[in-house]
C-alpha cells in the first residue's frame, strides 16, 4: 500500500494517501452536511449523517496514520473523534426508536 500509484503537482500518491484523503474530505465535508441541515431546519441541527462521516472519516484518517505513515500526533488527533462519533452516533440512533 505504500507502493507509488502517480504522482499529482509533485506529490507521490499511495493508496494509504487516498485513504487519508478520502478521510479528511469526509471528516470536513460533515461540517457542510450539518450547515445544509441546520439551514433547512431554520435552527441548529445535527443530522445523523453528520456522525457517519464523523466516524468514518476519523476512521480512515486513524487508519491512515496507524498503519500508513505510523505518525502518533495524527493517532491521537483522530482516536478520540472517531470514539465520540461513534457514541453520538449510537445515541442518536437508540433515541430515534
Amino acid at each position: 500500500m505504500d507502493d507509488e500509484l502517480f504522482r499529482f503537482l509533485g506529490a507521490t500518491v499511495t493508496a494509504w494517501k487516498i485513504i487519508g484523503y478520502s478521510g479528511v474530505f469526509l471528516f470536513s465535508a460533515r461540517w457542510f452536511v450539518q450547515l445544509w441541515a441546520s439551514h433547512r431546519a431554520g435552527k441548529p441541527v445535527v443530522p445523523r449523517m453528520f456522525w457517519w462521516m464523523s466516524m468514518v472519516g476519523s476512521l480512515m484518517c486513524l487508519a491512515y496514520f496507524v498503519f500508513g505513515k505510523n505518525d502518533s500526533v495524527g493517532i491521537l488527533a483522530y482516536l478520540f473523534p472517531s470514539g465520540i462519533a461513534a457514541y453520538n452516533l449510537m445515541l442518536d440512533m437508540r433515541h430515534s426508536q
